[in-house]
């Protein structure tokens, strides 16, 4: 890798790798039936998820790829419609087929990653109209949290304290209009959440760290939180879908 050693996403592109790494070593390690069952994503199977990282990280790489040629392209061929046929297709394949498909993609984005310089970080992507930045970020959470949906033995409580803060900070356009969170981590600095308007109902979440970042990021926390609204107990507010990858925030 040519980043210099105080790039800022040294740290993410090391927890991507190892998210990686792990998850293809169990696709190898396991049987065609373990890679049918369910995985933590309601309706999915570990194969779908597979699948998804195959897709996700070939069209990172791609991105990266274009980008350093000053160039933008789709993140998926044929769009969401694309990328769901991707997902259903690879996801049929025998585990052989599926691996292999899998250190395809991934060797590509390590790859796309390795020709990095500083100065690419700020080309432009399609991603979120945003930058080589925004998609190495966007693929650290996508190999992280998936990595915990397969069940193969790492959980939320497993991420790291820099990933749980940047959870925070793009996970804040999750936060409906007219509320405010304020994150009471134990052991941690408050952080205040908002997303425009922030004149209704303020609520306190508190809980550990890695629980908080989960319940954000549409998991189930491992350990207990709890919601107040002016001294009072509520139940946790909803929040809003997990922002679109068509635009930047």
């Amino acid at each position: 890798m040519t980043l210099s050693e105080g790039a800022p996403l040294l740290l993410g592109i090391g927890e991507m790798n190892d998210a990686a790494c792990a998850a293809r070593q169990w696709l190898e390690d396991h049987s065609d039936d373990d890679i049918r069952e369910p995985s933590a994503l309601p309706g999915w199977t570990r194969a779908q998820v597979y699948a998804h990282l195959r897709g996700n990280t070939d069209g990172v790489a791609r991105q990266i790829e274009y980008a350093k040629r000053g160039e933008l392209i789709e993140m998926y061929d044929g769009g969401v419609d694309g990328r769901n046929a991707d997902i259903a297709r690879y996801a049929a394949l025998e585990k052989p087929e599926l691996l292999a498909a899998l250190e395809e993609a991934f060797g590509r984005l390590a790859a796309a990653v390795d020709s990095l310089q500083d100065s690419d970080l700020s080309a432009k992507v399609s991603y979120r109209n945003g930058t080589v930045t925004d998609i190495l970020q966007a693929v650290w959470r996508e190999l992280v949290i998936h990595r915990t949906d397969l069940l193969i033995g790492y959980g939320s409580q497993d991420w790291s304290v820099a990933f749980c803060h940047h959870l925070f900070d793009f996970l804040e356009a999750r936060v409906p209009e007219k509320t405010r969170l304020i994150l009471q981590a134990l052991g941690q600095q408050p952080v205040t959440l908002s997303n425009g308007n922030t004149s209704g109902k303020s609520y306190v979440i508190t809980g550990q760290l890695n629980d908080i970042a989960a319940w954000l990021a549409g998991r189930e926390p491992r350990g207990q939180l709890e919601a107040w609204a002016a001294a009072d107990a509520v139940e946790l507010p909803k929040l809003l879908p997990w922002p679109s990858g068509s635009a930047a925030k």
